[in-house]
């Protein structure tokens, strides 16, 4: 790395926030873009302000002595407790757990889609399994750049769907019930029915414009004459048939065959490239998990193409600072959002690893020896501009996930991200399966298009066949002593590392209890645009130290949210502890 060279704020919320508005007005527009467009970092809407004759959404920290389960909705992670009772692991329980809430949050996850599961055994061993989508063969770099929006919607946007081969792998490898019993309280739900949640029917209500002019999605989401309703049952009989093929046949159904051909068809029918060919031919694959020390605890995520490396490269960072002893204080959220800064400069040089082939740059990222040369361009008197954190490319990927953490009696533990990019994937719902197909093509660079902020894309994430996009998903384990101490991750698109180091934070460094951790409003910068985004009960009094060191400050409106987090620990007194997001209406379940 080259050397670097090293108001008023009594009103944020009212007058100081629209004054700074009126100043910068191409800036707000590009904040804009991000919020409202992408979809990706602030989508619904929170629990405090609820729908009208709704009660207000209250979470909870739940505790027991056995195992616990984190999902985005408490029906799943219902589901996954039950498995656990009924003698499965922590890899038996995420699976079905998993299928169970792409039922439910189809909008967001499900067996179209992809994703990364990282797995704690009881022995202390870990494993990271990448079932991430792939480009089909017929891909290449160029595809897009005449019309950018198809890698969004419709049949070109689709990449080779990755979970149900991912969760095979995991379970013959780790998994103790029978395959066919993981499916089975998925299928039940889908088939029997389940009530549309507030997230659900927000998520309907954004895809109100195109999926009413579809008879695929209101067949299902519009079985009243209009799209579901919170309280209101949704039946998802032609997945559940899929469910149940999968189930009986094992996942070579899915990949091969008739269930395969009608996917393909509809993809094909909207103008996709997927063929017959790209689906038999996906595999998994088992990648090296990654880790750092942090005050004496061992963080454990993904490696590349997830951004488990930003994970770490901003611990490394904080490390020397020792937050702890400052406490929260306002010089020490700018040396946060600082180190934020620096992390998605490193991630501008994340990719595929099979073809990006930068190994030596992605170990010397998360190297302590890095972070100290880095550490001393992070100024506590100012921040910079973009180009000062040495940004090689910039890409922003955009997310509707999904993420659950498990920890069963043994210590063994999950922690899984999932996804099928934007909201209801493509915008393909194939009418025999019931699959929602993911729209994961997104995710790659453009060539020669710069983004909205005026930076080029990533030569390190153009499209290729075979090639899995970058990802923001992180999913982390941490051990104190050697002993298991938290699963955690989150959903939402670029915000994912922020939001799961926030609440990493709030724990070892400020003595939160998790549930208060992940319920505590948060900070997010990811150095373009360079705005500190923060939500609107952050306190007035750091967002006003941020801007005197020279941030841009936005405050969401109330209305809005950021990422959810969810995660699952074991105190030092054995008892297990687990907490969902309440900005999703989570609730975690333990016994």
């Amino acid at each position: 790395m080259d050397p670097i060279v090293d108001n008023e704020h009594s009103n944020l919320l009212g007058t100081k926030r629209k004054s700074w508005m009126e100043r910068n007005s191409i800036k707000y527009a590009a904040i804009t873009f991000v919020i409202l467009v992408t979809g990706s970092l602030f989508l619904w809407s929170t629990p405090s302000n609820p729908n009208k004759g709704q009660e207000e959404f209250k979470g909870r920290l739940v505790t027991g002595y056995q195992g616990a389960v984190a999902v985005e909705a408490e029906e799943c992670s219902d589901v996954g407790i039950q498995v656990l009772k009924d003698g499965g692991n922590a890899v038996d329980s995420s699976i079905a757990s998993a299928l169970c809430i792409g039922v439910i949050d189809s909008f967001a996850t499900g067996i179209g889609g992809g994703g990364f599961m990282l797995i704690r055994s009881p022995n202390g061993t870990y494993e990271f399994i990448d079932f991430r989508e792939t480009a089909p063969a017929a891909s290449h770099k160029d595809m897009f750049i005449d019309q950018p929006d198809l890698a969004k919607y419709g049949g070109m946007a689709v990449g080779v769907p990755g979970e149900i081969r991912g969760f095979e792998l995991a379970h013959s490898r780790h998994g103790k019930l029978p395959w066919k019993a993981l499916f089975e309280p998925a299928i039940k739900l889908a088939r029997g029915g389940f009530k549309t949640t507030r997230l659900l029917e927000k998520r309907l209500q954004s895809g109100k414009p195109w999926m009413e002019n579809s008879t695929e999605w209101t067949d299902v989401f519009a079985p009243q004459g209009h799209l579901a309703k919170a309280g209101e049952l949704i039946k998802r009989t032609q997945l559940a048939n899929t469910l149940e093929i999968i189930a009986n046949e094992g996942a070579d159904a899915f990949y091969v065959g008739t269930l395969a051909q009608h996917m393909v068809n509809t993809t094909q029918a909207a103008g996709g490239i997927l063929t017959l060919e790209d689906m038999a031919s996906y595999r998994p694959l088992i990648r090296p998990a990654i880790h750092t020390y942090y005050h004496g605890r061992k963080v454990v995520t993904c490696s590349a193409p997830t951004s488990g490396p930003v994970i770490l490269s901003v611990l490394n960072l904080l490390e020397r600072f020792n937050l702890k002893m400052l406490g929260n204080t306002g010089l020490n959220v700018h040396r946060l959002v600082e180190a934020f800064k620096f992390g998605y400069a490193f991630r501008t040089e994340l990719g595929d690893p099979e073809f990006t082939q930068n190994y030596e740059r992605l170990d010397e990222i998360v190297s302590k020896e890095w972070s100290s040369i880095v550490r001393k361009n992070i100024s506590d008197e100012t921040t910079f501009d973009p180009m000062y954190y040495q940004p090689k490319f910039d890409h922003v990927d955009t997310h509707g996930t999904m993420h659950l953490s498990v920890v069963d009696k043994n210590d063994g533990a999950v922690a899984l991200t999932s996804t099928v990019n934007l909201l209801f994937g493509a915008r393909l719902l194939d009418p025999v399966t019931g699959v929602i197909m993911n729209d994961e093509m997104d995710d790659f660079s453009i060539p020669g298009k710069p983004n909205t902020f005026g930076l080029y894309p990533s030569a390190y994430n153009y499209a290729a066949p075979g090639k899995r996009p970058l990802s923001s998903i992180t999913p982390v384990i941490i051990e104190r002593d050697s002993e298991f101490e938290i699963a955690i991750g989150g959903s939402g698109g670029s915000g994912i590392p922020t939001a799961t180091l926030d609440v990493i934070l709030n724990v070892i460094d400020y003595d939160m209890d998790l549930y208060e951790a992940i319920a505590s409003p948060r900070v997010h910068h990811q150095l373009i645009p360079n705005v500190a985004i923060v939500e609107h009960d952050y306190d007035q009094k750091m967002g006003g130290y941020l801007e005197e060191k020279g941030h841009d400050v936005v405050f969401l409106d109330k209305s809005l949210s950021a990422t959810a987090v969810q995660a699952v620990g074991r105190l030092t007194n054995g008892r297990v502890i687990a907490a969902s997001d309440p900005r999703k209406y989570g609730i975690a379940a333990a016994y």
